[in-house]
Protein backbone atom coordinates (compact mmCIF):
# COMPACT_ATOMS: atom_id res chain seq x y z
CA UNK A 1 0.00 0.00 0.00
CA UNK A 2 0.83 3.56 -0.46
CA UNK A 3 1.51 6.49 1.35
CA UNK A 4 -1.12 7.90 2.60
CA UNK A 5 -2.13 11.55 0.92
CA UNK A 6 -4.06 14.67 1.10
CA UNK A 7 -5.47 15.54 -2.14
CA UNK A 8 -5.54 19.40 -2.99
CA UNK A 9 -9.32 19.78 -4.72
CA UNK A 10 -7.58 20.61 -8.51
CA UNK A 11 -6.67 16.93 -8.27
CA UNK A 12 -10.22 15.49 -8.33
CA UNK A 13 -11.40 18.62 -10.88
CA UNK A 14 -8.48 17.37 -13.04
CA UNK A 15 -9.24 13.56 -12.63
CA UNK A 16 -13.11 14.33 -13.22
CA UNK A 17 -12.92 16.28 -16.25
CA UNK A 18 -9.72 14.58 -17.89
CA UNK A 19 -11.11 10.79 -16.38
CA UNK A 20 -7.71 9.08 -18.96
CA UNK A 21 -5.61 10.92 -17.04
CA UNK A 22 -2.24 10.45 -14.50
CA UNK A 23 -4.82 12.23 -12.06
CA UNK A 24 -7.83 10.00 -12.59
CA UNK A 25 -4.95 6.82 -11.95
CA UNK A 26 -4.19 8.17 -8.55
CA UNK A 27 -7.83 8.89 -7.94
CA UNK A 28 -8.69 4.95 -8.81
CA UNK A 29 -5.73 4.11 -6.58
CA UNK A 30 -7.61 5.36 -3.50
CA UNK A 31 -10.96 4.11 -4.82
CA UNK A 32 -9.40 0.62 -5.01
CA UNK A 33 -8.38 1.31 -1.44
CA UNK A 34 -4.47 0.58 -3.01
CA UNK A 35 -3.71 4.52 -1.62
CA UNK A 36 -5.19 5.75 1.73
CA UNK A 37 -6.22 9.04 2.05
CA UNK A 38 -7.49 11.66 4.99
CA UNK A 39 -10.01 14.39 5.01
CA UNK A 40 -11.39 16.38 7.64
CA UNK A 41 -14.83 17.95 7.30
CA UNK A 42 -14.00 21.07 5.72
CA UNK A 43 -11.70 19.53 3.14
CA UNK A 44 -14.79 17.27 2.66
CA UNK A 45 -17.10 19.91 2.20
CA UNK A 46 -14.75 21.73 -0.38
CA UNK A 47 -14.85 18.86 -2.62
CA UNK A 48 -18.12 18.27 -2.61
CA UNK A 49 -18.86 22.41 -3.28
CA UNK A 50 -16.31 22.60 -5.80
CA UNK A 51 -17.51 19.29 -7.58
CA UNK A 52 -20.76 20.28 -7.90
CA UNK A 53 -20.14 23.79 -9.29
CA UNK A 54 -22.56 24.35 -12.23
CA UNK A 55 -19.74 25.42 -14.65
CA UNK A 56 -18.61 21.84 -14.25
CA UNK A 57 -21.92 19.94 -14.64
CA UNK A 58 -21.39 19.89 -18.25
CA UNK A 59 -18.31 17.58 -18.29
CA UNK A 60 -19.55 14.68 -16.60
CA UNK A 61 -19.57 17.00 -12.21
CA UNK A 62 -20.25 16.01 -9.96
CA UNK A 63 -18.29 12.52 -10.78
CA UNK A 64 -20.18 9.22 -9.90
CA UNK A 65 -17.29 8.03 -7.65
CA UNK A 66 -16.96 11.23 -5.32
CA UNK A 67 -19.50 9.36 -2.61
CA UNK A 68 -17.22 6.70 -2.74
CA UNK A 69 -13.68 8.58 -2.55
CA UNK A 70 -15.62 10.30 1.01
CA UNK A 71 -16.41 6.74 1.96
CA UNK A 72 -12.77 4.93 1.62
CA UNK A 73 -11.54 8.23 3.15
CA UNK A 74 -10.12 8.38 6.77
CA UNK A 75 -12.17 10.66 8.14
CA UNK A 76 -9.78 13.27 10.76
CA UNK A 77 -10.89 16.31 13.42
CA UNK A 78 -10.32 19.29 11.76
CA UNK A 79 -6.44 20.60 11.71
CA UNK A 80 -5.37 23.10 14.03
CA UNK A 81 -5.18 26.33 11.75
CA UNK A 82 -1.61 26.69 10.05
CA UNK A 83 0.45 28.84 11.55
CA UNK A 84 2.06 30.13 8.28
CA UNK A 85 0.63 32.69 5.62
CA UNK A 86 0.26 31.28 2.26
CA UNK A 87 -0.90 32.55 -1.41
CA UNK A 88 -4.24 31.41 -0.65
CA UNK A 89 -5.19 31.06 2.94
CA UNK A 90 -8.42 28.64 2.04
CA UNK A 91 -5.32 26.28 1.02
CA UNK A 92 -3.54 25.87 4.12
CA UNK A 93 -5.94 23.10 5.69
CA UNK A 94 -4.51 20.85 3.33
CA UNK A 95 -1.09 21.94 4.75
CA UNK A 96 -1.95 21.30 8.42
CA UNK A 97 -4.03 18.00 7.75
CA UNK A 98 -0.61 16.08 6.04
CA UNK A 99 1.11 17.55 8.48
CA UNK A 100 -1.34 16.29 11.17
CA UNK A 101 -1.41 12.96 9.85
CA UNK A 102 2.26 12.41 8.59
CA UNK A 103 0.63 12.09 4.69
CA UNK A 104 2.05 13.31 1.49
CA UNK A 105 0.02 16.31 0.24
CA UNK A 106 -0.49 16.57 -3.78
CA UNK A 107 -1.70 19.22 -5.81
CA UNK A 108 -1.67 20.58 -9.22
CA UNK A 109 -0.92 23.96 -7.82
CA UNK A 110 2.42 24.03 -6.13
CA UNK A 111 2.65 27.60 -5.79
CA UNK A 112 -0.23 27.57 -3.10
CA UNK A 113 2.51 25.62 -1.02
CA UNK A 114 5.98 27.17 -1.30
CA UNK A 115 9.03 25.83 0.42
CA UNK A 116 9.11 28.13 2.83
CA UNK A 117 5.50 27.63 4.82
CA UNK A 118 5.61 23.85 4.12
CA UNK A 119 7.12 23.35 7.68
CA UNK A 120 8.38 20.16 6.90
CA UNK A 121 5.37 18.75 4.67
CA UNK A 122 6.34 16.51 1.66
CA UNK A 123 4.03 18.31 -1.16
CA UNK A 124 4.34 16.61 -4.66
CA UNK A 125 2.76 17.60 -8.07
CA UNK A 126 0.88 14.61 -9.63
CA UNK A 127 3.37 13.88 -11.70
CA UNK A 128 6.07 13.68 -8.91
CA UNK A 129 3.86 11.52 -6.70
CA UNK A 130 3.37 8.74 -9.83
CA UNK A 131 7.28 9.18 -10.56
CA UNK A 132 8.08 8.16 -7.01
CA UNK A 133 5.97 4.84 -7.14
CA UNK A 134 7.22 3.81 -10.71
CA UNK A 135 4.32 4.75 -12.65
CA UNK A 136 5.26 7.57 -14.80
Amino acid sequence: MSRALVLDTNILVSAALKPESDLARIVEKVLLRQTPIYVCASIAAEYRDVLNRPKFRPRGCPPAWLPRLLQVAFHEPEPAPWPLNGPDRDDLVFLALAKATGAVLVTGNLGHFPEAIRDGVDVRSPGEYLARHGES
